[in-house]
């Protein structure tokens, strides 16, 4: 077959990716991240985030289980990393290292810390998760090169609906507060600690060290 995905399919991808994505969830998190910049910087971040998130997905979705085999790491070992990264980073969020290390910077904000890349861009929007779905649904292709870019394309649509939901950061962090976001910031923090902590246990438990 060579007439692409059936409607049933596209659903399907788009469904799963963007429950595997979760931009939803993103959003408070980018705006605790981005907390203080401007926002033609925060649309700076947030596009380069998600462009940086598009080109690894496709990357994995191209070329899959032949890039890991050949760099000899397995998908539990990127669980594994991503998590210890992810809970460097809330600990950043708990005890505002983020905002000691801003300050008496305002002068010089293009150098200002910039999350685009790690961790919004991986492991938050391209995660093991999003990379092994990449894998899986690129492999029950049937359509041949048609229906693996039209999955693509759905990928990209969801990253895109990630980028918009971007928008509302700077009216949600106006509408907090400076106090409301310090709360907020360290509530994130201890449920990005919790999450990098389950990327962890995931990944150990896809190695086979532990069962159940």
């Amino acid at each position: 077959m060579s007439g692409g995905l059936e409607i049933g399919g596209i659903v399907t991808a788009f469904v799963t990716l963007f429950v595997i994505i979760e931009p939803i969830g993103i959003v408070p998190i980018f705006a605790a991240l981005t907390r203080g910049m401007s926002m033609r910087r925060r649309r700076i971040i947030g596009a380069r985030a998600c462009l940086t998130a598009i080109g690894i997905l496709t990357a994995f979705g191209l070329l899959g289980q032949a890039l890991l085999g050949f760099v000899g790491i397995s998908i539990p070992a990127f669980r594994i990393s991503g998590g210890i990264l992810l809970f460097l980073t809330a600990l950043d969020m708990l005890f505002e290292r983020r905002t000691q290390r801003r300050e008496g910077q305002v002068a010089h904000e293009e150098e200002d810390h910039d999350p685009s890349v790690f961790p919004l861009a991986m492991p938050l929007l391209a995660g093991p998760g999003a990379m092994t779905t990449m894998i899986l649904l690129v492999s029950r292709v049937k359509s041949g090169w048609l229906g693996v870019l039209e999955l693509h394309l759905i990928m990209v649509a969801v990253v895109a609906c990630t980028f918009l939901l971007f928008q509302i950061a700077g009216p949600l962090d106006r509408a907090l507060g400076r106090t409301g976001m310090n709360v907020v910031t360290r509530l994130l923090g201890m449920l990005l600690a919790a999450l990098s902590v389950q990327f962890v246990i995931d990944g150990v438990k896809a190695a086979g060290v532990l069962a159940g």
